[in-house]
């Protein structure tokens, strides 16, 4: 008889084994395959954790060179995908518009059978940066931008197309340390999408596509802009205290703070936090940053919650200039690295994902005639 469970999301239950990663053990809390992500983010560029990911090893100088140059020529998009982008309306939410954009891929450029994964993991690598910009500078400044752009990673490509200059060196560390950050997070939501699509052999871009459906929603990915929405809201740290103890005695719904899985403090908080005051000193910000930490402090004092990789997150893109509602296509620019990941492990030991239900409706009953029928 299959185990009943409480309404609680199936928080707390095992469903299945990974290799990619740990969350919320003993230790960092964090780790891809071994790797504390502290250190990782530390010492790594986002594509050489990309390639651990997908490929199970850090890359040699010369294979992070071959990767980079292969990502590099595959950013370019298909005529028909052009199309199709500049067809969405400008208001369209960019995680439906990425979301539509893999799909479109997908009918463009098939995963014929398993032995592509790899291929069609590194055209979407490349090019996802490519499909939320050319959408975004087409729909909200009228230009069709070149997406095939010679710069060495994925986030200065995205920065540079983004604002149609090359990033800084500042921003483009800050948007490897972000990328990697976001890369791969065991079973969580999106992630666990992935694998029960790929438990039918579906194929990737099917399987990213329902996990982009799934990160779109405001209590996984959306949390980032959430937070963003309600700090800048504010005018002052004494302000935030203020506006945020009003909001705690209302009862209402406050993003980016508590996770599911860690119980003390995210590990991710802590190096985005201080890349987001570094940031904040570069641009000479003297109140989101300090508004940032003064709600950080509130609702540790208050609630015993901390921040999650997401809340000090929204200042850091917001001090490189990056629009709010592109905050979660960059989680997916990252993400796809673990689905992906996920995908292929899945593939490799397959049982279809269907677990049973615990039935809560009417006991078994005849159909009424029509005229009995009230």
């Amino acid at each position: 008889m299959a185990k009943q469970l409480s309404g609680a999301g199936l928080r707390g239950q095992v469903a299945g084994k990974t290799a990619l990663s740990t969350v919320g053990v003993s230790g960092s809390g964090l780790t891809y395959r071994g790797y504390d992500v502290k250190d990782l983010a530390a010492s790594c560029q986002f594509e050489e954790v990309a390639y651990l990911i997908l490929k199970g090893k850090l890359p040699t100088q010369s294979e992070l060179d071959e990767y980079k140059t292969l990502l590099r020529g595959r950013r370019g998009l298909p005529q028909a995908l052009k199309d199709v982008l500049e067809r969405i309306p400008k208001d369209a939410h960019p995680m439906d518009v990425l979301r539509t954009g893999c799909s479109m891929l997908g009918n463009l450029e098939m995963e014929n059978d398993f032995s592509e994964q790899q291929q069609a993991t590194d055209r979407m690598l490349a090019c996802f940066p490519s499909i939320i910009c050319y959408w975004y500078r087409f729909t909200h400044d009228g230009v069709r931008i070149d997406v095939e752009s010679d710069d060495d990673s994925i986030g200065g490509h995205f920065l540079h197309m983004l604002h149609g200059e090359k990033p800084r060196e500042l921003h483009e560390k800050v948007m490897h340390v972000s990328l990697i950050l976001y890369a791969e997070h065991e079973f969580n939501a999106s992630t666990f999408t992935a694998r029960v699509c790929a438990s039918t052999l579906s194929d990737m871009h099917s399987c990213v596509t329902g996990a982009i459906g799934s990160l779109r929603g405001p209590l996984h990915g959306g949390a980032n802009e959430a937070a963003m929405e309600m700090i800048e809201g504010f005018t002052s740290a004494d302000d935030a205290e203020e506006k945020m103890m009003a909001m705690l005695a209302r009862k209402d719904k406050i993003m980016g703070f508590g996770h599911a899985i860690y119980s003390e403090s995210d590990p991710r908080n802590e190096i985005i936090k201080g890349w987001s005051e570094k940031l904040a000193a570069d641009v000479g910000d003297e109140v989101l940053y300090p508004v940032s930490v003064r709600c950080e402090e509130v609702m540790w004092r208050e609630k015993k919650l901390f921040c999650n990789a997401d809340f000090f997150h929204a200042s850091a893109y917001n001090f490189m200039g990056i629009p709010t509602k592109l905050f979660t296509p960059i989680f997916v620019m990252s993400r796809l690295t673990g689905w992906a990941a996920h995908v292929m492990e899945q593939r490799a030991d397959n049982r279809i994902i269907r677990p049973s239900a615990e039935y809560t409706g009417e006991d078994i009953r005849d159909v009424p005639p029509m005229s009995a029928r009230s």
